[in-house]
């Protein structure tokens, strides 16, 4: 690989060459893009809110956040899982480098990971990216800003089904990226811009080039939402933030479009007028600030007939301890006449993150539902929960981590998940920094798979850690 900047023959002549390659080597940023690295080495966090039982999150967060949609995605003409995260090279480091790598299905085998973007001096996962694959089989990667103070890029592969080398398209406010391909249509676009809060805004674009002018979706003080699309329809499912407060996230709201956002409708069809700027509207489907409730949205699925089906946890605090409980993983599934709301089980933390698959009547759930070594920590040991009746019973059928040195957490859905590719985490220290490896497991739950820390070859196959 080329790197992205070299000095002049005038600048070597003048200071040496070993003097100009000690100055460029401590900026990393100007050799990073398009490089690889050695090994899958997961970007450890903490956000430094701290009660009395921790804080309110921190670890191996190379997964996060639920925002980030979607992370992984199987290519059927590829037969390979093309999936980011947010890495680092060093174990000892926070050095956020946004990553992307592909699991060969035929192959069983990974690559070294390619940097697609260096953060340079950025060591926060909100910071992560998402990804896209449009129909010519070239790879997006969407990198998310913060706030106003660092924009977001869009970057595309230079060849379809690449990872080898990317290159900039587009710089703009725009956090929290959930970009989808709409065939025969183009991108639509749903992200967040710091405006009066987190507010969420969509744009479109028929080849990911231009882009149209960014429209908002809701702004009550603020929102967390995930999006999801079914045969060209997508849905957003969103919170809110009363007074513009992350720490009173409350309420499920619910919007569709089938017409790359022209329009807006509730789940049963009713127009919205958007933006949505009131917190009683016809897209809310359950009013948990009423109850004095808060809501982590986790995933958004559909059944079998194309109904949304949302994952969340519904907490009694935002503060991490006991004092939250009962945190409880709650569905919410739409069936044609009503909303029906199901339990499924509960946890220790409100960042107790996972996936939901659906696969007619076969319901699938993989999250941290069981507490970990650092037990009052974000995530901890990783379960398979099933269903088969549709997500009204589940039972805990498989565990997949068990007496982990580390907390496991965020575990993400590929779309078009494939068998042996189907859940995707990463661990880390909860209570203090440690370095942060990444896994996966298949459809069963009976497999799981360490992605290889270090790498001495260009392709490895991962460790496989739990085989029965």
């Amino acid at each position: 690989m080329k790197p992205a900047l070299m000095p002049n023959k005038k600048i070597l002549f003048k200071y040496g060459i070993a003097s100009v390659c000690l100055v460029l080597c401590m900026h990393t940023s100007l050799f990073a893009q398009n490089a690889s690295a050695n090994g899958y080495k997961g970007i450890w966090f903490t956000l430094g809110q701290f009660s009395d039982y921790g804080d309110k999150y921190s670890g191996g967060l190379g997964t996060y956040t639920s925002s980030h949609v979607p992370v992984a995605i199987y290519s059927k003409a590829a037969n390979k899982t093309f999936f980011v995260y947010g890495g680092t090279t060093q174990k000892d480091q926070k050095h956020l480098l946004i990553m992307i790598s592909y699991y060969d299905h035929a192959k069983k085998r990974v690559p070294k990971p390619v940097i697609v973007y260096d953060k340079d001096g950025v060591n926060d996962p909100h910071d992560n990216a998402s990804i896209a694959i449009d129909n010519k089989g070239y790879i997006w990667v969407f990198v998310s800003g913060r706030n106003t103070s660092r924009k977001g890029i869009i970057f595309k592969s230079r060849q379809p089904y690449s990872i080898d080398a990317f290159d900039k398209i587009k710089e703009a406010d725009m956090t929290y990226p959930q970009p989808w391909w709409i065939n025969g249509k183009g991108f639509l676009y749903l992200f967040t811009k710091y405006t009066k809060g987190r507010e969420l805004y969509w744009s479109t674009s028929s080849d990911g080039q231009q882009w149209a002018e960014a429209q908002k979706l809701a702004g009550m003080g603020g929102h967390y939402q995930v999006t999801n699309v079914w045969n060209g329809k997508l849905v957003s499912v969103f919170n809110y933030h009363p007074g513009g407060n992350v720490d009173k996230r409350t309420n499920v709201y619910v919007a569709q479009t089938s017409d790359m956002g022209k329009t807006w409708t509730t789940v049963d069809g009713k127009p919205l007028q958007t933006p949505l700027l009131n917190a009683q509207n016809n897209a809310l489907i359950k009013d948990y600030e009423k109850e004095g409730r808060l809501v982590y949205l986790n995933d958004l699925n559909f059944d079998e007939e194309g109904n949304p089906v949302i994952l969340a946890v519904i907490s009694n605090d935002y503060k991490p301890g006991p004092g939250g409980d009962p945190r409880q993983w709650v569905l919410m599934h739409w069936t044609k006449n009503n909303w029906r709301f199901d339990t499924v089980c509960t946890s220790t933390h409100n960042y107790d993150m996972g996936s939901l698959y659906i696969d007619k009547n076969h319901w699938q759930i993989v999250g941290p539902t069981d507490a970990g070594p650092q037990q009052y920590g974000t995530g901890g040991e990783m379960v398979m929960w099933e269903s088969e009746d549709a997500g009204k019973t589940w039972q805990k059928k498989r565990q997949l981590t068990a007496k982990s040195n580390r907390n496991h957490s965020y575990a993400r859905r590929a779309v078009s998940a494939e068998a042996d590719f189907y859940a995707f985490w990463a661990d880390g220290n909860a209570d203090t920094f440690s370095e942060s490896a990444l896994y996966f497991c298949n459809k069963k739950g009976n497999k799981v798979w360490k992605l290889p820390y270090t790498m001495k070859g260009d392709f490895e196959k991962p460790v496989l850690l739990k085989s029965h």
